[in-house]
């Protein structure tokens, strides 16, 4: 078995998976998810099956039960290595055990564990989590469901595997012998405008004629071709709302679950006097993942852009929207990491220009996907004196030390604020999310026709917003009440974006029952306040989603503590598991164990292991593919021929159980699986020449949006020449024949940019703008006499009827 990723299927046996069923419930921003797995043994000689499976990074694992014929065993939180002597006990003594346990390198990864399964006998496993929902660019809130898990990239040097981390056995997404079925019901103070998805959905029902709670199901027949996503579309998403859960009746009175718990969702408004003035100053680091499956297509529909493509059509975006005064830099990384200068440079036509002739040079050619490296390279810079460090990152990948890229960034945290894009499905929630959180930035996720440029233009919107400093946060409840809080100090807030807090509340009121929370910071030198009232009052049937997500919370922070003291600080490893065993909730140092006694006879014959397939991405056809998927294919002990022989990783029975890689499935292994170091690999020269795409036959048709933005000088203006008017649909004579006769060829030129982007693009206008900013600016600063002439000029020449002031003019 390949350690971390690898293509394995076992020829003519069966694969005990048969089904997963899942079942969704959302209330208001959050969601517990439901998952029930059909396991069936039809071998002769008892089963132990593996299955690896992605979970989004933020959720809490709360309840695992299983279930053998009409018995079911609710499994309980322990220790980690307790659970798994448990486990290893009871298989050894004849019985059926189920482990589940999170992943060492990510918390994004769970193994599960299905021992000692009879021949013929069904399993019934079932699993639920709770997840906090991420507020989207377009205010929708984003539910994912990964049924997709790529292949980790596991650094030079690393050893993953050995210490029983999840291993993962992938076929084609198509191949994938279980089926998925989902159903959701969605509960929102607010009305339920609409629920969208990436995937076919039945149409949406609602229950009650306010439109505040409706169920939707996924359409029969979903491949595994993609993470399933649903978008949430509420009415007045953007409203402070406080939740406070009743305590478990049955827990003690002052322990996390025996006490209320309150949740606070925020969205601090900002004086619109100092949003309208963007910040001129900053160092903007891009960072941009170069590994070879960033040449596969966004997405599997037709006409899809290939991933590196779109980043590149981002980057001139990008390159063209920053202000004048800042500093920058480019960095490509895949095995290996480039800069496009050696330390970042003053934002200049001349910088500009030579970076869009590199951007225009940049391929998916570096080989996997590390990031650690050009993060340790980019920490070691100094900052820039009155440029505050912006960090951008794009990466398609998932990476197999997600723990240590996080510790680096928080450790930096201090230094720089961090975007970061996950691109296409199936990017690791845990790393994406991840290093936003740790460096006090934002989160997007680029998923199946979604458009890279709008939510990278949303990103740069808010790190050219003046950043909020001091930030406190003040309880106000009676005297008899007091507030622990369970979430970390918050660091970072942006205008239209939500914060999260959990605290939990011990004691109670005799008369007064409302309590508050005071959010004060400084902006622009700017004392703000904004205050939230709420009710004390516990709300009813609300189960125990916000205590399990408040514990989850301090699970994390208290876990990031313990890697940071690399267990030194006494005592918090052991909070971590006491805290985790209270509430149910899973984490590193604990798993899921349940074991079913049966009759107690020892089961007949050797145990059998299967590794359970999980569904990978099919990216594009073979010519392509090979250079996409299998350049980079992780070394292993292989034979060449018709189909890859792989070695047994244990005795298996005394049938013969030959392991195959089926040479028609390798064809979708994904490029990020490259491990080096190990045994047999290929050079980076050698897959360019040996599995290089084929040069498309003709030249694709640009976008004129994007042909008028590199048109663009760094100042802001255009110049009056062939290719400007060859986007307005004009000839160079009739562009230049209606200029006003006092105004000059630049002034003309950019106003008529103006007119055309806010005349006939205006459904893009969260793409361009800041450029579009930047030119009325340097409109300005010309000191032009005749505006208004000029304006109404252009909108006759371009059949527009745009107005002066529209422009920013």
């Amino acid at each position: 078995m390949v350690n971390c990723c690898g293509l394995v299927t076992v020829k003519n046996e069966p694969v005990p998976l048969k089904s997963i069923a899942v079942e969704v419930s959302v209330q208001g921003h959050v969601a517990t998810v439901s998952s029930t797995l059909q396991y069936e043994n039809q071998e002769k000689s008892p089963l132990e099956a593996i299955f690896v499976f992605p979970l989004p990074g933020e959720a809490a694992v709360c309840r695992f039960s299983a279930k053998i014929g009409q018995t079911e065993v609710v499994a309980e939180v322990q220790e980690k290595q307790k659970a798994q002597e448990q486990y290893d006990d009871a298989l050894s003594s004849g019985q059926q055990a189920f482990l589940l346990e999170e992943s060492d390198e990510s918390p994004d990864v769970f193994k599960l564990s299905v021992g000692s399964l009879p021949p013929g006998e069904k399993a019934s496993v079932s699993l639920d989590y709770v997840t906090e929902l991420a507020v989207q660019a377009d205010d929708s809130l984003r539910l994912c469901l990964p049924a997709v898990l790529n292949p980790r990239y596991q650094p030079q040097g690393s050893d993953s595997g050995s210490d029983g981390s999840a291993q993962v056995s992938s076929v084609p997404a198509g191949s994938v012998p279980y089926s998925l079925s989902l159903s959701a019901r969605v509960s929102s103070p607010h009305p339920i405008s609409r629920v969208e998805s990436n995937c076919p959905l039945d149409p949406l029902n609602y229950l009650n004629t306010e439109k505040t709670q409706a169920t939707v199901s996924l359409a029969a027949g979903h491949q595994f071709d993609r993470d399933v996503e649903l978008l949430l579309y509420y009415q007045d998403t953007h409203q402070p709302t406080a939740i406070v859960e009743a305590g478990q009746a049955s827990a003690k009175p002052g322990s996390l679950m025996g006490d209320p718990v309150v949740m606070l969702s925020l969205y601090p408004e900002f004086p619109k006097d100092v949003m309208s003035s963007l910040t001129s100053h900053g160092e903007f680091l891009f960072v941009v993942d170069r590994s070879g499956s960033m040449e596969c297509p966004m997405h599997n529909g037709s006409g899809a852009q290939d991933r590196i493509g779109s980043a590149r059509d981002t980057l001139l975006l990008l390159l063209k929207s920053l202000p004048m005064g800042c500093y920058f830099n480019i960095i490509g990384f895949g095995s290996s990491y480039k800069s496009f200068f050696p330390k970042s440079v003053e934002y200049s036509q001349k910088t500009m220009d030579e970076a869009l002739q590199k951007v225009k040079g940049m391929s998916a050619d570096m080989g996997g996907t590390e990031i650690l490296q050009p993060l340790k390279h980019i920490y070691s810079q100094p900052c820039l004196p009155d440029q505050p460090r912006q960090l951008f990152l794009f990466t398609d990948g998932e990476v197999g030390n997600t723990k240590e890229v996080l510790d680096l960034v928080k450790t930096n945290a201090g230094s720089h604020r961090c975007f970061s894009f996950g691109i296409g499905e199936g990017a690791s929630t845990a790393l994406i999310s991840g290093v936003a959180k740790q460096a006090g930035g934002h989160a997007q996720f680029i998923t199946g026709q979604d458009r890279m440029q709008p939510k990278v233009m949303q990103s740069l919107r808010f790190a050219l917003q003046p950043a909020v400093v001091d930030i406190s946060v003040k309880w106000n409840v009676p005297k008899e009440v007091s507030v622990t809080p369970l979430s970390p100090p918050i660091r970072v807030l942006f205008q239209g974006q939500r914060a999260l807090l959990y605290a939990q509340l011990t004691g109670e009121s005799s008369g007064d029952t409302e309590g508050s929370v005071t959010v004060k910071y400084s902006l622009a030198e700017q004392p703000v306040e904004n205050q939230l009232s709420f009710s004390l009052k516990p709300a009813e049937d609300t189960g125990l989603t916000v205590h399990r997500l408040g514990a989850r919370t301090l699970i994390r922070s208290l876990e990031v503590e313990e890697r940071e003291q690399d267990g030194e600080k006494e005592g918090v490893k052991e909070k971590v598991v006491e805290l985790s065993v209270q509430s149910g909730v899973s984490s590193a140092f604990t798993a899921f164990i349940a074991v079913h006694k049966g009759d107690g006879e020892a089961l007949q014959g050797q145990l059998l292991r299967r590794q359970v397939p999980t569904p990978m991405l099919y990216h594009s056809p073979m010519p392509r593919m090979m250079a996409c998927s299998m350049a980079h294919f992780s070394p292993m002990p292989i034979m060449m021929g018709c189909g890859m022989a792989l070695s047994s990783p244990e005795p298996m029975s005394g049938s013969s159980m030959n392991m195959t890689v089926q040479a028609d499935m390798l064809m979708d292994v994904q490029a990020d699986m490259y491990t080096p170091g190990k045994g047999l690999t290929f050079s980076e020269k050698s897959t360019l020449e040996d599995f290089d795409s084929p040069a498309p036959t003709s030249k694709p048709v640009r976008d004129p949006l994007l042909q008028l933005i590199s048109l663009q000088k760094a100042s802001g203006s255009w110049g009056l020449e062939a290719a400007l008017a060859e986007v307005l649909g004009k000839t160079e004579e009739e562009v230049a024949k209606p200029k006003p006769a006092q105004v000059d060829h630049e002034v003309w030129a950019t106003v008529l940019a103006l007119v055309w982007l806010y005349g006939f693009k205006m459904e893009a206008q969260e793409e361009w703008q800041f450029l579009a900013m930047k030119a009325a600016s340097w409109i300005q600063a010309q000191k032009v006499a005749s505006v208004s002439e000029c304006v109404q000029a252009g909108n006759n020449l371009l059949g527009c009827q745009v107005q002066k002031d529209t422009l920013g003019l």
